[in-house]
């Protein structure tokens, strides 16, 4: 009996471990890797069982596949489990993450790494095009909802409203009048939040306890996609705070898209680039731990939690304001890779990048390392035929 936890922590770390390595494709790819190892090869967990997990994740805050693997853990071996599973699957990304940025942060601005950026930028706005496809069709299911990402658009994009404010205040909107029905509500709620709340913080240094505040933040907000992920960075360490330039941010979600793993590694890339290594730890903590804490403290209560009309409102709202997010994002990362400052104003090369990648991802569902590399070799092409603006 002694060595059955042992054993059973040492069957979770082999097989996190392995899926974290060879986790390419984000967080569906990710779930269906687990759904065949957890139920159909091992048969720790009935289908249905898998299931009500994968709906549970959905329930509170953080990258849906690392919760499935901390569901899986806190199951099949307890508090140890939970731990075990969780850290084996986010290490290998992590780590590999780490190594990129050392070596972007020392050669990322020589020339002969630029052609390789230059091809990656088109290509991650692309990836983030398809993922929004996906997530807007099944989160705008109505057109209450609808509405309330066109008022998050408005909000986030004219209002300045900072993203973790815009998400909940959305969920907070949407469980009222989705609840109540009550129109009048809705807009009165906007009105007067929008006047009140604002967020804006200017600041020239970057204290590794600001650094670590700002992602436990995001960690504890982000609902839905680590795509959601690239709005609060965009919105925070880009122009909130000026941490991040627009193009260091593009280069982050292509390392996050190039690694296996969770999205969520960006992080620690990101974390690199601000404070060396002290940064990257801080910020891979702050990201993830509060999805341990979340799988921990919620888990008995999800019954009730999904049987709550109000609970289903609240994140039907969230993962449309998030969509929203994402739209607003989107918008800036394709004006910042797409448009040039001198005629001909637009960068056709790039925009050609952008388009046939989206079409890869949406319609043959090209995998996302895929449409990196591909357009990396392009960038290099375009510096020896002579074409890079």
């Amino acid at each position: 009996m002694n060595n059955l936890p042992f054993s059973r922590l040492k069957e979770l770390a082999k097989l996190f471990l392995k899926l974290g390595i060879i986790g390419f494709g984000g967080p569906v790819a990710h779930i269906a890797m687990m759904e065949d190892e957890v139920v159909k090869r091992r048969q720790w967990l009935t289908r249905e069982h898998f299931l009500d997990l994968l709906g549970a994740t959905n329930l509170i805050p953080g990258p849906n596949s690392t919760e499935m693997a901390i569901h899986v853990g806190y199951i099949y071996a307890g508090w140890l489990g939970l731990i075990v599973s969780g850290v084996c699957f986010i290490l290998p990304a992590v780590i590999i993450t780490g190594v990129f940025a050392w070596i972007y942060v020392n050669y990322g601005t020589l020339p002969q790494v630029a052609p390789l950026l230059y091809g990656i930028k088109p290509a991650v706005l692309a990836i983030i095009i398809s993922a929004l496809w996906g997530l807007a069709k099944k989160a705008l299911k109505t057109r209450q909802l609808l509405l309330i990402a066109l008022a998050v658009v408005i909000l986030t994009l004219f209002g300045k409203l900072n993203e973790v404010i815009a998400l909940l205040l959305g969920g907070l909107l949407g469980m009222l009048w989705l609840c109540r029905g009550n129109q009048s509500n809705f807009v009165i709620a906007a009105l007067i939040t929008g006047t009140v709340i604002n967020t804006s913080v200017t600041t020239l240094s970057v204290p590794l306890w600001q650094l670590g505040w700002f992602f436990l933040k995001v960690g504890s907000v982000l609902f839905g996609s680590g795509y959601v992920l690239v709005a609060f960075l965009q919105g925070g360490l880009v122009q909130e705070y000026g941490w991040l330039t627009q193009q260091q941010l593009l280069d982050a979600i292509a390392i996050g898209q190039f690694t296996p793993g969770p999205l969520l590694s960006t992080a620690t890339f990101i974390g690199y680039i601000i404070a060396g290594v002290p940064g990257s730890i801080v910020a891979t903590l702050g990201i993830f731990l509060p999805s341990f804490f979340f799988v921990a403290a919620l888990n008995p209560l999800i019954p009730r939690l999904r049987a709550s009309a109000w609970t289903r409102a609240f994140l039907d709202a969230v993962n449309a304001s998030a969509v929203a997010l994402m739209v607003v994002t989107t918008i800036q990362l394709g004006i910042a890779t797409l448009i040039l400052a001198q005629v001909p104003y637009v960068d056709f090369l790039s925009l050609a990048i952008a388009l046939f990648s989206t079409i890869l991802a949406l319609r043959f569902r090209i995998n996302a390392a895929w449409l990196i590399l591909g357009s990396a070799l392009i960038g290099y092409g375009a510096l020896f035929l002579g074409y890079l603006p």
